[in-house]
């Protein structure tokens, strides 16, 4: 019985062949990478988002009074400390005015207010007309002290951010955490938000503009941010085995065989 003929050019070109397809397909494409793809699509659209955060149970407030004379206004200024002295003080809340579960704060002279469901600027309006009745040019200052974004998953930089200014968008905020990783999946990031007692979830797509239409395309304080692995990512992790990388170690052993067998 005649020995088949070995051709050894023929083998390695399609151990060759199969490795390059394996690692053409496990690439990512420009189309899983770049952002907003449709850009052209906003040019010179209207911008009609407004965004004012809107205060809620558990949210810690930082009111200022002011007037021209400072002992009549006096007793409606709780001794919060010296801000210049506790910048650093870790328990940020004894400096602010809770707003508990029943959505009220409790002010000095005027006891328990309903500030809940209302915007800073709406709670600014109805302080000054409360305390009014008591002193005339009053000037009434209203912050979020606690108004913060959790950034997690495929990021440089994960974390919780404080936004001072209140007022942050969902692009912003992955810029705070150092953009998505190089593993980041860029077509399904989720958004985590409490909202009227109820937890809602959504996915946001960085790969087109359709997010800037989103409800969510403005932050809300606590909201929660997750970007998770893509499959390149998901492999790394050990949880798939990296095929690339098994087929360069196939290729080794049967290179090592071969040699072997014509010797």
């Amino acid at each position: 019985m005649k020995r088949p003929i070995y051709q050894p050019n023929l083998f390695f070109k399609g151990i060759i062949t199969c490795f390059l397809v394996l690692f053409i397909t496990s690439c990512a494409s420009k189309k899983d990478i770049v952002y907003f793809q449709d850009s052209e699509m906003m040019d010179l659209m209207e911008i009609d988002q407004k965004f004012e955060p809107i205060i809620e149970s558990n949210d810690i407030l930082h009111i200022t009074i002011s007037s021209i004379d400072e002992e009549v206004i006096r007793p409606f200024q709780r001794n919060l400390g010296d801000d210049s002295n506790n910048q650093n003080n870790l328990n940020q809340g004894l400096k602010g005015y809770l707003v508990d579960s029943n959505g009220e704060i409790q002010f000095p002279v005027l006891g328990s207010v309903n500030v809940a469901g209302k915007t800073r600027n709406q709670v600014k309006e109805q302080l000054k007309m409360l305390i009014s009745e008591y002193v005339k040019e009053v000037v009434v200052d209203v912050r979020i002290m606690n108004f913060k974004v959790t950034v997690l998953g495929e990021v440089n930089n994960p974390g919780v951010y404080t936004i001072d200014d209140e007022r942050v968008t969902f692009p912003e905020a992955l810029g705070l955490a150092g953009d998505l990783s190089e593993d980041g999946k860029r077509e399904n990031i989720t958004i985590i938000r409490e909202e009227n007692g109820k937890r809602r979830v959504t996915k946001l797509d960085l790969t087109n503009t359709d997010l800037f239409s989103s409800s969510f395309f403005f932050l809300k304080q606590n909201d929660i941010i997750y970007v998770e692995p893509s499959n390149k990512g998901v492999k790394k992790s050990g949880f798939i085995p990296d095929i690339p990388a098994l087929l360069s170690l196939f290729t080794v052993v049967l290179s090592v065989v071969v040699l072997l067998s014509t010797k």
